[in-house]
């Protein structure tokens, strides 16, 4: 018969142990929910939106928009500010990884890059609310502050020949001198 395990005392430091080895067993073992390092987007979702977003912003001398770290900021954005364009992502991707099956025979990601083009004319004809969302949302990841995950090494300010802009209540910032005062 077994011992009863509610009359067996624990020691704090064996309290202590059993729970780091619990703690360490559940970050080892347990899977989170989501897939690769996104918080919001499934991997699949993640590729579709890139070829979205590399649409509306693609690579020229300058990295295009999910070069440019867009992916990252919206997928923040959703999880925090953005909560309630949730189900506007979730239904937008799948109805474009359908009219891209549809259409094509296969997923964005794996089009050719006219097909991605004609792939986001027929979305932004059929669905412009959605589009309208995600070039929203791309163009605030590219041109944004860089804290908040888009625009990666200030890309786009430095491709417009702008220099890093005061973050304000820091430091007063002379628009005459163009310095800090």
């Amino acid at each position: 018969m077994p011992p009863d395990t509610k009359s067996i005392p624990l020691t704090r430091r064996q309290f202590v142990v059993a729970g780091a080895i619990g703690s360490a067993a559940a970050l080892i073992g347990c899977k989170t929910g989501r897939e690769g390092n996104w918080e919001f987007f499934s991997e699949d979702e993640s590729q579709t939106l890139t070829v979205l977003c590399d649409q509306i912003i693609p690579a020229d001398d300058y990295p295009s928009a999910s070069q440019a770290g867009v992916l990252t900021y919206i997928d923040r954005q959703l999880k925090r500010h953005y909560r309630r364009h949730q189900p506007a992502y979730r239904e937008g991707l799948a109805h474009t990884e359908t009219l891209s099956t549809t259409h094509f025979g296969q997923l964005p990601a794996v089009l050719t890059p006219p097909q991605q083009l004609e792939l986001v004319t027929a979305l932004a004809q059929q669905d412009p609310a959605f589009f309208s969302l995600v070039r929203t949302h791309t163009m605030e990841g590219y041109y944004g502050s860089p804290r908040h995950g888009g625009n990666r090494d200030a890309v786009s300010w430095r491709m417009l020949g702008l220099g890093a802009p005061p973050v304000l209540g820091r430091s007063q910032y002379d628009l005459e001198k163009g310095s800090a005062s």
